[in-house]
């Protein structure tokens, strides 16, 4: 596990591969974002943006933080406290996700002196490299020595 101390700007980390299904897809829809261009597949290929089956946007993000609490071994949890999140491309059926997040900022907290804030680019990517969320997180991370 890793604590505010053995963190760096600059630091990269990367996730495992995971691949979205159309079952998948459509379950998270149906339960979350039950849209058409999520949950039928003849339906979505007339959006005029989809033009296809295209996981939630939500669901992606889901997906996300999967992979980040695996590669990202924060001690005490990835607590958010401010995040911003675009999906500049749709996540398809069979598409192979992984993550990729690099250290951009590390600021001691003003009023607690046994954690600081961590601010880090995570970039979502399929199998040909495309960035399917981009999104800027800033978390809570403790140190070591008030474990």
């Amino acid at each position: 596990m890793l604590y505010l101390e053995d963190l760096n700007i600059g630091d990269r980390f990367k996730s495992r591969d995971y691949e979205m299904t159309l079952e998948e897809i459509k379950t998270f829809a149906h339960l979350y974002d039950p849209q058409v261009f999520h949950t039928d597949e003849e339906l979505a290929k007339a959006h005029p943006i989809f033009q296809g089956i295209a996981a939630s946007g939500w669901h992606t993000s889901a997906v996300t933080m999967r992979l980040w609490t695996e590669c990202f071994p924060i001690a005490k949890g990835l607590i958010g406290s401010e995040t911003s999140l675009r999906w500049p491309r749709p996540t398809r059926p069979g598409d192979q996700i992984h993550v990729e997040v690099e250290i951009v900022a590390i600021s001691a907290s003003k009023s607690r002196n046994d954690r600081g804030i961590v601010s880090y680019i995570t970039q979502a990517k399929n199998q040909f490299g495309d960035v399917l969320l981009i999104s800027t997180t800033k978390i809570v991370v403790f140190k070591r020595e008030f474990d």
